[in-house]
């Protein structure tokens, strides 16, 4: 089966290749397709954005779509920056400004509990589409440590963890992120479609 990842983010494909192995299954992205349009990530929630990005695009391409959409929840500031955590300081996308945000908004903060959240969608070509999540609960560190990962990991510390995710392995990351999960729980329930020379949903 032919699945095309709706996303540009090249250390996001680069995660997803790492942790999707399905024998026979062949991968394709937007960096493979310049030519797509640039879906507008407009919704309110991860699921409704993970959704318009695979039914968009697997509209465009005729191939099954594996979308997704992610993000840092923080308790202590109600949830933020949640959907717009990638842009949580504005445009242009500046993860290093983002973190330190982050940082001033928590400085003098104890509760630093967060969780980091992955939906997947993965859409027809018709529109049908499902989704599932994956989330990695863990806590905000009081500074920005480590040079591994993208995005928040190097102030995110996962449960029952000294290390941020920008300190530790990325084979470490890989099994136990938001979006190892969500990709874990995506082989387990959608492997056999993955597997299929033309899969298709039962009625």
């Amino acid at each position: 089966m032919k699945l095309f990842i709706a996303t540009q983010n090249a250390n996001k494909l680069k995660e997803i290749e790492a942790i999707l192995h399905v024998p026979g299954l062949v991968l394709q992205s937007m960096r493979d397709r310049p030519d797509l349009p640039e879906v507008v990530e407009d919704g309110e929630t991860f699921e409704a954005n993970a959704k318009l990005k695979a039914v968009t695009i697997a509209a465009e391409t005729g191939l099954w779509t594996l979308g997704d959409d992610s993000g840092l929840n923080v308790e202590a500031l109600g949830g933020a920056p949640g959907v717009y955590s990638a842009r949580y300081s504005g445009e242009p996308v500046d993860p290093a400004r983002n973190i330190r945000k982050l940082l001033n908004a928590l400085e003098g903060v104890s509760d630093r509990r967060a969780r980091f959240r992955c939906v997947l969608a993965l859409a027809q070509p018709n529109g049908d589409c499902q989704t599932l999540e994956g989330r990695c609960e863990g806590r905000i560190a009081d500074a920005s440590k480590g040079e591994n990962g993208f995005g928040y990991d190097p102030v995110f510390i996962p449960a029952d963890h000294d290390l941020t995710f920008g300190e530790s392995d990325p084979g470490f990351k890989n099994r136990v992120s938001h979006r190892a999960k969500a990709l874990d729980l995506a082989r387990e329930t959608w492997g056999h479609l993955f597997a299929a020379d033309e899969a298709e949903w039962p009625g």
